[in-house]
């Protein structure tokens, strides 16, 4: 099919999906080619061009240009560069909007998942939503490593993190408070996955995930939650937040890196 008319791409041009293009990933149907979708799913805001078209062997590097292009003009996706004047600062990531209440009774679904997820808590030292298990589709581009940013007030505990994450192949970023939460959100690649504390010095961790789920480019990187209680109301908060998963204080690493994976999509070794 040929480029629509003004929408030809660089090799090195990078894309990010539209709200409109993330729901059409999102929703039960779609109008879009098995091709198309496979191009979409890879458009990141933080890939090349070229790069999105090494991740899809079984589609020439044109016809990759060519999907691009067509997904541009039907404003699926938008260059990167367009989104600088919407970067993220501290008063518009924690003041411009209310976080979402967490304190309301959750529905029967929510509830079968609220008793599930405190047993396994006290049982195995942490849980997962199987409900938010990434599709298989999902993958990053090539010669790119998960990053993860590692939010925790304890800086024996971050330094822990870090090591442990990087020896798994990780990039982790780590941060301790609100501002250090913003600094690490404004670098150029958004993080992959937030293992976020639920106790911070000078903001509630359910208000970062409140604030995330809000965020039109942050509100679908998994967050796993770090929390002292193996409560219902903890698990209620992160349940009604959008929380992936949630590990108890003081964690094992195994059990850690095996809850991570799941969350992220990753085989486990064990």
């Amino acid at each position: 099919m040929p480029s629509p008319k003004g929408a030809a791409v660089d090799e090195q041009e990078i894309f990010a999906p539209t709200p409109r293009g993330s729901a059409e990933l999102r929703g039960p149907g779609t109008g879009l080619t098995a091709d198309e979708l496979e191009v979409l799913v890879l458009v990141d805001g933080r890939a090349t061009v070229a790069q999105v078209a090494r991740s899809t062997p079984g589609q020439p590097p044109g016809a990759v240009k060519e999907v691009l292009a067509k997904l541009l003009a039907g404003a699926l996706i938008v260059r990167a560069s367009e989104l600088q004047s919407d970067s993220i600062d501290a008063s518009e990531f924690f003041s411009v909007t209310t976080p979402p209440d967490f304190s309301g009774a959750a529905d029967s679904a929510a509830g079968g998942e609220l008793a599930k997820g405190v047993s396994s808590l006290q049982d195995k030292g942490y849980y997962v939503s199987i409900a938010r298990r990434p599709s298989e589709r999902r993958k990053l581009p090539d010669n790119r490593k998960p990053i993860v940013l590692l939010v925790d007030d304890d800086p024996h505990i971050a330094k822990l993190l870090h090591t442990c994450f990087k020896l798994e192949g990780f990039v982790p970023r780590t941060a301790m408070n609100r501002e250090e939460i913003v600094a690490a959100l404004r670098q150029p690649v958004a993080p992959d996955l937030v293992l976020l504390d639920v106790m911070l010095p000078d903001i509630d961790g359910f208000e970062v995930l409140g604030r995330l789920r809000q965020h039109p480019t942050l509100k679908a990187v998994p967050v796993i939650m770090l929390t002292g209680k193996a409560t219902r109301e903890a698990v209620l908060k992160g349940l009604h937040g959008g929380a992936d998963g949630y590990i108890t204080k003081p964690f094992d690493i195994e059990v850690l890196m095996t809850a991570v994976k799941t969350v992220f999509g990753l085989p486990d070794k064990a």
